[in-house]
């Protein structure tokens, strides 16, 4: 994905997210505001990313999964953790390369949506801090030959693998989350990150690294996911609610 487009995104999906929050607000103000108590429920939400799985069946150069999970401690705030194994081939101008490695990130979430009743979705933003091991095999590249007889490039087709490297970064997010069934939610969120350590092969560079994706520039990378996960409640614990009635 091109930096513009990737901006372009951005734009648009935070867009989305202050135009519903605003028209939110604007709703409650018009309206009266009564208090009562209500239960809300607390608990272990677990899923998986549907793109990752999705892409490994029509994507014949990747294979990759992500379980999501996460744990409800306070009226608005979230533990949250995301595992995940990748293998991608990427074939770029003057060379093609394997990345295969597993990772974990974990953060928190923050709930900017004030739901009514007993809704339980979320409008949120974030934070993680990923780890990953992996290696990388460069598989083929051109070197430029200036001599017209040998043509202007050679390719060069013996594998060269490199393992035991590393990558750590913190990344930031924003997201979507509904409940659609009783205890299924689906969600979406849109990511930024930044590389704070690289262990890079010797004389190559981790051109891809799994749970953050392409790096761009050295550093920046972008992601998302699209979830699907499943509530599995604890207890309930009671909180002040508005509930909105409309004026006559």
């Amino acid at each position: 994905m091109k930096p513009q487009h990737i901006s372009k995104f951005l734009f648009s999906f935070l867009f989305l997210i202050v135009t519903f929050i605003i028209h939110s607000q604007e709703k409650k103000a018009t309206d009266t505001i009564q208090k009562q108590k209500f239960p809300q429920r607390y608990g272990l939400r677990v899923g998986a990313d549907l793109y990752k799985l999705t892409r490994s069946s029509y994507d014949k150069n990747y294979t990759g999964i992500e379980l999501v999970g996460d744990i409800r401690f306070s009226k608005d705030y979230y533990i949250a953790v995301e595992l995940g194994n990748e293998n991608i081939t990427k074939q770029e101008v003057n060379l093609n390369f394997t990345t295969k490695g597993s990772y974990i990130k974990a953060g928190f979430d923050y709930n900017l949506h004030e739901n009514w009743l007993n809704q339980e979705n979320m409008i949120y933003v974030g934070m993680r801090y990923g780890i990953s091991s992996m290696s990388q095999t460069l598989n083929s590249y051109r070197i430029y030959n200036s001599s017209p007889y040998f043509g202007q490039s050679q390719l060069i087709t013996d594998g060269v693998k490199f393992d035991g490297l590393s990558a750590q970064w913190i990344e930031v997010l924003a997201g979507i989350k509904t409940r659609v069934f009783n205890n299924i939610f689906v969600g979406f969120s849109f990511r930024g990150n930044v590389l704070i350590s690289n262990v890079k092969p010797e004389g190559f560079d981790n051109l891809y690294v799994p749970g953050f994706n392409r790096t761009y520039n050295g550093s920046f990378g972008v992601g998302f996911n699209y979830t699907v996960s499943y509530l599995i409640p604890v207890y309930k614990k009671k909180f002040k609610k508005i509930n909105l009635e409309k004026k006559p």
